[in-house]
């Protein structure tokens, strides 16, 4: 990779643990199905008034909208606003790697290789013991909420296969558009115009920061960077870079926030780091007895531990 991209590999790598920080920070105002639908909100505006729909069909967007923006962050906000570790949540939610290689082949038959199963394996059970941990506390609602919204993310990235290659930017921009409207409509319905006053009354310039910031550094930079990459350069080559990802969520949020990381999360951690590492490998092995060089445009295959980010 050129030095350039590593950069921008490193960039996307930042902001989304970052991102974590700023979700936990601006729920401290703010109710979480409100916090999520401004999000996409300002991320949608004004860029929709600038940037042509993508050459995607509605379908699509509109499916997009709803996995990425309703589900996967709906959930993931719910979620940490429950008590689910911001840190911890940036790293479970990367199970989404095997949910989408598991629909991947249940949808279009595409077979996983035995070591992608052993690496699912062993990620499972990294998921068990941390499930185990939480439910001493209580706390295991919230962890099956950010595997639901892992599967969420799993559903996204498979529509971005079908989309196939197109503007990325556009792509994001009018599916944030898509999501606004039903996250507006659930925080109306479950948290209630009172709550959402109360919250506006007591956001201050931080608030305004966190949404500002997870609506276009992380939303409208981090998630086309990661893609060009995706294009430019083989989906082995690009993918570790996801793994530093959980590293910046959880050391960010133990240093701004006080997070702590239990030795049994760190355990179930390290494993499903393990799973995501063996997976990447596969992909690599693969590549390598394929013999191909490096693709001139995004590759489609499944799993890719950052895709919908």
């Amino acid at each position: 990779m050129a030095v350039r991209d590593v950069l921008a590999a490193l960039l996307v790598a930042l902001l989304l643990g970052l991102a974590f920080v700023a979700i936990k920070v601006g729920l401290e105002t703010l109710p979480p199905l409100l916090l999520t639908a401004l999000r996409f909100l300002f991320a949608a505006f004004p860029a929709v008034l600038f940037v042509r729909p993508p050459r995607a069909p509605a379908r699509l967007v509109l499916a997009f909208g709803l996995f990425h923006g309703v589900a996967l962050f709906g959930l993931m906000f719910l979620a940490i606003a429950l008590g689910m570790p911001a840190g911890l949540s940036s790293l479970v939610v990367q199970v989404q790697v095997f949910f989408t290689i598991g629909l991947a082949f249940a949808l279009f038959r595409e077979r996983p290789g035995g070591l992608q199963v052993v690496g699912g394996a062993v990620a499972a059970c990294g998921v068990a013991i941390i499930a185990a941990w939480q439910a001493q506390s209580a706390a295991l609602l919230p962890l099956l909420m950010v595997l639901a919204a892992a599967l969420a993310w799993a559903a996204a990235n498979l529509v971005v296969k079908a989309a196939g290659a197109i503007d990325m930017l556009a792509f994001m921009v009018w599916a944030s558009l898509a999501a606004t409207p039903p996250l507006l409509l659930l925080s109306l319905v479950f948290e209630g115009p009172a709550a959402a006053a109360h919250g506006l009354a007591r956001a201050d310039w931080r608030t305004g920061a966190v949404i500002l910031f997870i609506a276009y550094p992380v939303t409208l930079l981090a998630f086309p960077l990661w893609n060009r990459l995706l294009a430019r350069y083989p989906a082995a080559t690009v993918a570790p870079f996801a793994l530093l990802v959980p590293v910046v969520g959880i050391a960010s949020t133990n240093w701004f926030l006080g997070e702590p990381f239990e030795p049994a999360e760190a355990v179930g951690g390290g494993l499903i780091l393990t799973g995501i590492a063996l997976n990447v490998l596969a992909a690599r092995r693969k590549r390598a007895r394929g013999g191909r060089g490096e693709p001139a445009s995004g590759s489609a295959s499944p799993p890719r531990a950052l895709s919908a980010r």
